[in-house]
């Protein structure tokens, strides 16, 4: 055995998830994305795939990457569950998982025979999690997208200048909404050690972007008064905003009074913090523009290659305007291990990202190549004890 492999099962052993075992029949960002995040920390994720593979593989303009980021440690099957062989296979696969996981369109599951009412009778221990657009009530019947959602639960109004909503520039809640599928499933998990049996999670993309607006809920509790979109926000504090240098932009944030003071220091307005007008926080907001007009007037003359280090010997928060594709050359990312290489299904090599945490000092990480389409299905259709038909 190679170094390597010895290597990815020494990794593989000490992950949390190591012998639990998944089916993930999935597509898009959600579902894949439950599925990545409970194989990145160890379970065996067997993908179901079509023939001819999932259509997310294949997906142009922005969603070219999304099988590529979202898709990583899996075994890939290919299985027709259209056909009475294909679908006797997937569910004796099912019996042999811990969880399920489906993020299709209302109602496919239970069309198919695939849904938690049917299998949770001849497979009581099975976790079930369903990726929807909406929890049970009014609209869970309703087809939805990320977009969609982000429209109707705060976001793109948030977002966008008024009277312009704009949704985020990524698919925050198809991933965010797998993240919570996952987080239901180490609860599940837990739950079954001691009840035995198993359940069905349920996630799903509106709520999810309800969550994500609930402080601006809060902020119209408290105050009467609709929050404005963030492009016209009250801000809290007088220095937090995107200013124009010599070269490039930065973000620059001084939210005490003494960061203030540090940031007229660093940028050579010293006497600037010494006006009385600008004395404190709240002072310094009622005259916002006017001092932001003033500060821009300074941050012009400066460079951000100079400046930027000083700002951060000085520990005032600061930021440039990164693009995504400025960001695999991140010196950050490398250093830490953010970034790693996985081979890809066609033989090259990508950089990608692992998720943002780290366990006992380790960052989970790549074990295995992105499955070809179907790579596994004879591996794991041997475990019904003959190979079936696809």
């Amino acid at each position: 055995m190679s170094t390597t492999n010895l290597n990815a099962q020494a990794q593989a052993a000490r992950l949390p998830l190591t012998g639990v075992r998944v089916i993930e029949f999935t597509h898009m960002v959600m579902g894949p994305t439950c599925g990545m995040i409970l194989a990145d920390l160890g379970a065996e994720v067997i993908k179901i795939e079509p023939p001819g593979g999932d259509k997310t593989r294949d997906l142009p303009g922005l969603g070219i990457g999304f099988f590529r980021s979202f898709n990583r440690n899996k075994k890939s099957v290919v299985l027709d569950i259209n056909t009475q062989e294909g679908y006797a296979a997937a569910v004796e696969l099912i019996g042999q998982c811990d969880v399920m996981l489906e993020n299709f369109r209302p109602g496919l599951m239970q069309k198919l025979g695939l849904d938690y009412a049917t299998l949770s009778q001849r497979y009581p221990q099975l976790i079930y999690v369903s990726h929807k657009g909406f929890l049970p009530g009014p609209y869970e019947n309703r087809l939805a997208l990320d977009e969609v959602v982000q429209m109707m639960g705060g976001l793109s109004y948030m977002t966008g200048p008024a009277g312009r909503p704009l949704r985020a520039g990524t698919s925050v809640n198809d991933i965010m909404g797998g993240m919570f599928g996952a987080i239901g499933v180490l609860a599940a998990l837990r739950e079954r050690e001691t009840s035995a049996r198993g359940q069905e999670v349920q996630s799903a993309l509106f709520e999810n972007c309800v969550f994500l607006s609930a402080q601006h809920m809060q902020q119209y509790a408290m105050t009467h008064e609709a929050p404005p979109p963030m492009p016209s926000r009250v801000s809290a504090w007088s220095v937090y905003d995107v200013f124009t240098l010599a070269d490039q932009q930065l973000f620059i944030g001084a939210v005490s009074d003494r960061q203030f003071v540090t940031l007229c220091e660093v940028i050579g307005c010293p006497e600037l913090a010494r006006e009385p007008q600008y004395a404190s926080n709240a002072a310094r907001v009622a005259l916002r523009p006017e001092l932001l007009a003033r500060l821009g007037e300074v941050l012009k003359t400066h460079r951000g290659e100079a400046l930027m280090p000083r700002l951060e010997a000085a520990g005032v928060p600061y930021a440039p305007i990164v693009r995504p594709d400025q960001l695999l050359d991140d010196p950050h990312l490398k250093a830490s291990g953010g970034l790693v290489p996985m081979q890809t299904d066609d033989g090259g090599e990508t950089e990608v990202v692992l998720l943002p945490l780290m366990m006992d000092g380790r960052r989970p990480g790549v074990r295995q190549p992105l499955a070809k389409v179907g790579e596994h299905t004879e591996e794991v259709l041997a475990r019904l004890g003959a190979h079936l038909p696809v």
